[in-house]
């Protein structure tokens, strides 16, 4: 159950940790933190995505360490045994970033949801929001990483030759296809050899709810022949929007676990 509809979220408000994730593209000027700060869904904590991620490399969005992660976390108030509900604010449905990142470390992915619509859909639905910030018992959050959920560029490079798993790509089609030129400075145009293509947003309604399994189905078949495939890898720009699809395919793969190139391109495109 990687999704969780509004309707469940407001039943269950009370028994689970609901975290704000949203974060925005630099170039639209808004701030998540910012807008949280406004209003929010009541009890909600706020998940800093640039924040959270490692600082001593000059790449975005890269996971932390494992230390750091516990840090963070416990700062949080979240314990191993909470059930999570995380959101966002965001076009690019930055929540399932953070969604990935709990699985990583560890998190029982059974215990981690993504709220469909975010934000968004439950002020739509006239549900309640609030500018007050809850008080943070801190708490001794333990994880372990689970490092086949992630590949760096070495094991990309490997497999253009080995083709061991497959590579798919959540940016536009113009990006992919280097029609047009990277919005991150210092990156070339183009794409991973031999990888696929399918915009994030493909994956996602006009009110920024994922569409239904059957069309998931039909979107993800243009790639795979077998959408039972567990060798699938999803890059993107930074890291992020990678993470949708993994959400994405999770929904009509049940036996999938969530793999991404935390380097995607701004890692792979550098000049």
């Amino acid at each position: 159950m990687s999704l969780v509809e509004t309707d469940w979220l407001k039943k269950n408000i009370g028994s689970v940790k609901i975290i704000d994730c949203s974060w925005h593209m630099p170039q639209t000027k808004r701030s998540g933190i910012e807008e949280y700060k406004n209003q929010h869904i009541p009890n909600s904590i706020f998940f800093d995505l640039d924040a959270n991620s490692k600082k001593e490399i000059d790449l975005p969005h890269m996971l932390v360490n494992q230390s750091d992660w516990e840090q963070i976390v416990s700062k949080m108030g979240v314990k191993n045994e909470d059930e999570i509900v995380i959101y966002d604010n965001s076009d690019v449905i930055s929540s399932c970033r953070c969604w990935f990142n709990f699985i990583y470390f560890g998190h029982n992915p059974k215990l981690v949801h993504v709220l469909n619509g975010g934000l968004k859909k439950w002020i739509k639905e006239n549900n309640e929001v609030t500018k007050n910030i809850i008080n943070i018992q801190p708490s001794n959050y333990k994880s372990f990483e689970k490092k086949e959920l992630v590949k760096n560029k070495k094991s990309i490079d490997q497999n253009i030759n080995e083709q061991k798993f497959k590579v798919i790509d959540a940016r536009s089609k113009e990006r992919f296809e280097g029609k047009v030129q990277e919005p991150r400075k210092g990156l070339r145009s183009g794409s991973i050899k031999n990888s696929f293509c399918i915009p994030f947003d493909q994956c996602l309604n006009e009110n920024k709810t994922f569409k239904s399994k059957e069309n998931l189905k039909l979107i993800f078949e243009t790639c795979l022949e077998n959408i039972n495939e567990k060798n699938i890898v999803f890059s993107c720009g930074s890291g992020v929007t990678a993470c949708v699809l993994a959400l994405a395919y999770s929904l009509i793969n049940d036996k999938y676990h969530p793999c991404i190139y935390d380097g995607s391109w701004a890692e792979y495109g550098i000049i």
